[in-house]
Parts: C-alpha cells; structure tokens; sequence
C-alpha cells in the first residue's frame, strides 16, 4: 500500500513539474523588441547586487532617454498580414482539393482574418503604450521626489522627442504622470507642459540614424546579408510547421506567422493562436534571429551604429556639467534644469545603450575602447546578456541620475545608471551602477569623444573589396549555420 502511494505521489509531482515547466515558458517574454514593458522591465542579471548609495548622497540631476510605447504595425507589416490571411485561404484550399487530411490544421487558420484588417492608418501609439509612459512618469515622480517638486518650467523641466507622432504622444503621456497634482487640469489636476521637437531633416541627438549618410548606406548593403543570416533557422522552422501541420508552408509564411505572434501577444495579449505554432526552443530560435539583427544593424555589431550617437552622449554629459556648475555656483532654486527627458526609438535607445558600455560580457568593453570587433551573441540554449527585450522593449530606458555626496572624500559627484528602472552595471566603471562623473567621463564617455560625427557619418568610406567580401560572408555564414555552430568565431566588426 505505501508503495503505491509513494508511486502515485511521484507520478503525480512529475505531473505537476511538467505542468509548472510549461507554465514557466512565456512567449510575452521571448519577442525582442516588440516586448511590452511591464512584462519584461523586471526581468534583470539575478547576479548583479546593485551599489548602495551612501548615506548623504542625493540625486540633483536626471536624463531620460526613453523609446516610444507600445505601438500599432505599420503600413507595410499590415499589408503583410493581409497577405498572410490570402495565403493561408490558398494553402488550406490546396490541401482540401488533394484530399489531405485536415484535422491537423488549428481551427483558427478556417476564416482567419488580421485584427488590423481595413486600417487605413498604422504605427502609432496604442491605449496600453500610453499607460506604460503615463504610469513610468508617476513611479520616477515618487522615486526621485527631491527633483521634482520644484515648480513647473520648460527650463527646468526639459522634455523632447522626435517628430514622429508616436514618440511625441510617449512625452506626453510620460508629463501627463509626471506633472499629475501639479496643475488645475481636470479631476486629475493636470498640467500643460512642453514638448519640443527638432527637424527630423537635422535632428542629430534623437534621430541621428536618420542624418547619418554612411549609416543609410551600411542598412541598406548589410539588410540582405542579415537576412541570409536567418534563412537556416526559418528553414528549419517552416520544415516543422509543414510536418506538423500538413501544410505547405514557405519561409515568408514562418515569418509573418512569427510576426503576428509577437503582435498578437504584446498587443492583444493574445497567445494561444499563431505563437501556439511554435515550440518554446523554435520561439528561442527565431527570437535570437530577431536579437541578432538588432545587434548588427543597431549595436555592438559595427561601430558605426552607436558612433553616430555620440552628439547624444555629449548632450547628457553637458547637462549634468551644468548642474554641478549650478549647485557649485549655489543657483536659486528654480532657476536651472533638474531633468533633462527624452524621448525617441529603438535605434536612439540601442546605440545609445552601446555608448555606455551596456550588456557587454568579459573584455568586451576593453575590445570596443581598443575597437576590435566582438563576436554575435550566442544561439540558443546558451545564455546570453544581448536581448532586445531587455535592450529596448517598447518604452525601454536608460536613466542617468548626477548623484551629489558632499561628505565622500574621493568625488563629490556620482553617476548611477538604470536600465529599465534598475541600477545595471558599467563595465568602464569596475561594473558598478555608481560611478565617480570623473571616472564616468574618463573611462566611459571620453573614448567616444574623438569620433566626430559629421566624419563618421559624411565622410565617405571607401570599400574597394566590399563587394567580393560580402560575397564571402554570406558564404561563411551559411557555413556557420550548416554546420549549427554556437560559438561564433567570425568578427562582426566585417559586416
């Protein structure tokens, strides 16, 4: 008897670790850059202990550099969807005429139409980005209470974005937290405040991408070489869907099928349909083909990418020397800025994570100061610090708070840096999130300096071989892929 018992108690904590193990998978936490932020801002290195900020220490300035929310598909990934919806009419059709079984296609794939079917309009900031700008401004408003009670005013309360409308809407959904109580707008006492925009034409500071020639230049040679970077994995991928599910997939379908999984389930928080196609090891796979991307064409992956940011770093630099010279100078309060908000995209929050040094492992950052190249992130099940959606979900940040300590004998003022909300480390800085601003800007912010940015991104480079070179990579990428190597050892510094 009480070895049945016993039996049926092992069977049943194997159930339930099954259960727990399935549970513990969620896809919301596996799609990049279209993660939402209040399902992956708390996801941080468990191995990091953050510095405790001395007794005496107090913050007297703050920069924000923020993404937009979360946002709509654009145009052009709503045509995709659309697209989609045809195609699978056309497959099931097809299967049907062969008298292939059908039992094994989800019922939702009969009929199925996208949720953004007939929108004329597409890209910009939804209800739930909003809230999470709104309801961000309300938490760095309680956190940082000391820097913001002082009275309401442009100069000292400096907020920017970009000149597309979802980044401006982010500013004001962000203010409309961080300013509730201060005014006599409404029942939630609100307050009109400013937003100012530059020319998206000269924009250099928020949308330098946009302005930098060589950069243009480098997406538009390098889209197609990360593309053939990804193909293995989707092949792979769609050859499972096919055996799975009976019909006959292409790779454009596995792709926009994975698109509108990361839609549905950050956006609609839908994911019982199209991430349901997918096993957690192939949601893995291709969410590392999306990480991978954005490392190329955004980060580590050529210097190029956060070099052109450096008028960006330079901008946060200056504020913060200019609010020791205030507190030096013993300014009246309310009459110089206490913080300095922005907010832009993923390819202003990305490279600008890059220029400080961010989500680098082992001597990586000696390799970046000494700018040699560094190798991709690594394929899963390796375990990796590169993912978009740590990097820059939809609302991701980087805050850096000037810190004055009087009583410290060493410097008097300290920089801690958050990502998401929480101190991370700063491989320049003995990978502490508290750094002296001297050390800050000798070892962080100073190697970036001699990059100028108007020679980094119009000065022409000259590539005589570029041709038979990136011929070549795509060769020995495809190589690599075949071949199901993790330790990539082909120096992204090339592309």
């Amino acid at each position: 008897m009480r070895k049945a018992l016993v039996f049926l108690l092992l069977i049943f904590l194997s159930f339930c670790n099954y259960s727990f193990s399935e549970q513990a998978f969620d896809v919301r936490k596996h799609l990049s850059t279209v993660s939402r932020y209040g399902v992956v801002k708390d996801v941080a290195d468990n191995g990091f202990t953050p510095f405790v900020i001395p007794n005496g220490c107090y913050p007297i300035h703050l920069n924000l550099v923020a993404r937009h929310g979360t946002r709509s598909p654009t145009k052009k990934r709503m045509r995709e969807l659309d697209n989609l919806a045809a195609h699978l009419e056309v497959l099931i059709r097809d299967a049907a005429q062969q008298r292939l079984p059908l039992q094994k296609v989800p019922s939702w794939f009969h009929g199925w139409q996208s949720p953004w079917k007939g929108k004329l309009k597409g890209g910009e900031l939804i209800s739930k980005g909003e809230d999470e700008l709104y309801e961000l401004g309300i938490r760095i408003k309680e956190r940082f209470a000391d820097l913001f009670k002082e009275e309401y005013h442009p100069d000292v309360y400096t907020v920017k974005a970009t000149q597309v409308p979802r980044a401006s809407a982010s500013a004001v959904a962000f203010g409309m937290g961080l300013f509730s109580g201060k005014g006599s707008l409404g029942l939630g006492h609100h307050r009109a405040f400013s937003v100012t925009s530059e020319s998206r034409a000269s924009d250099i500071l928020l949308r330098f991408y946009d302005c930098c020639e060589n950069y243009k230049e480098f997406r538009k040679q390098q889209e197609p070489a990360v593309d053939k970077l990804k193909e293995p994995i989707f092949d792979e991928i769609t050859s499972a869907l096919v055996g799975r599910y009976g019909l006959n997939f292409t790779r454009q379908d596995t792709s926009s099928l994975w698109f509108l999984c990361k839609q549905e389930a950050s956006l609609l928080n839908i994911t019982d349909q199209a991430c349901s196609l997918f096993s957690p090891p192939e949601v893995t796979l291709l969410e590392w083909t999306d990480d991978l991307e954005v490392y190329i064409l955004k980060g580590y992956g050529k210097s190029l990418n956060y070099r052109m940011g450096v008028p960006l770093l330079e901008d946060v630099v200056q504020s913060m020397e200019q609010a020791i010279k205030a507190k030096e100078e013993r300014h009246a309060p309310g009459s110089y800025e206490k913080a300095r908000l922005r907010f832009a995209h993923a390819e202003t929050v990305v490279p600008f994570s890059c220029l400080l040094g961010l989500f680098l492992e082992g001597s990586e950052f000696q390799q970046i100061q000494k700018e040699q190249p560094l190798k991709f992130p690594l394929k899963p099940p390796h375990k990796r610090n590169w993912r978009g959606s740590t990097v820059a979900p939809f609302a991701g940040n980087n805050m850096l708070v000037l810190f004055s300590c009087p009583a410290n004998s060493t410097s008097q003022y300290f920089v801690q840096v958050l990502h998401n909300e929480h101190p991370i480390p700063m491989p320049g800085c003995d990978s502490s999130d508290f750094c002296p601003f001297e050390v800050f800007k000798e070892k962080i912010v100073s190697p970036h300096l001699k990059h100028d940015y108007n020679t980094v991104c119009n000065v022409k480079l000259e590539h005589p071989q570029q041709k038979d070179k990136s011929s070549k990579i795509y060769l020995m990428y495809q190589w690599l892929f075949s071949l199901g190597k993790d330790d990539n050892k082909f120096l992204t510094d090339e592309l």
